[in-house]
């Protein structure tokens, strides 16, 4: 298993976090998740400026970090592009690397 971090910014941080954000941020990915992104778990986490997310990925290539970044910055964009709440809530996400 493999694990990548990636992180969602607020577009407004001077409101308060939305209780049930974790789950809601999550039933977005998961429902948009294909069976090519080989994802398993996903960890949701509120900060202030942002969602932690953690994506748990079945390891398909030891090393190929690249790719499991590529898979990741994809879900995670199909989400984003998916939901208006999402993109209400928090800029696009940034490339891999960035």
């Amino acid at each position: 298993m493999d694990v990548i971090y990636a992180a969602l910014q607020r577009r407004e941080t001077a409101w308060p976090i939305p209780a049930g954000e974790a789950d809601e941020v999550r039933a977005v990915l998961w429902a948009h998740a294909r069976p090519d992104d080989a994802l398993q778990h996903v960890t949701v986490n509120s900060e202030a400026d942002r969602v932690d997310l953690l994506a748990y990925l079945v390891t398909r290539d030891p090393g190929s970090t690249e790719d499991n970044l590529a898979r990741v910055h994809a879900l995670i964009s199909r989400g984003h592009q998916a939901s208006p709440l999402m993109q209400r809530r928090y800029l696009p996400p940034a490339p891999p690397g960035h």
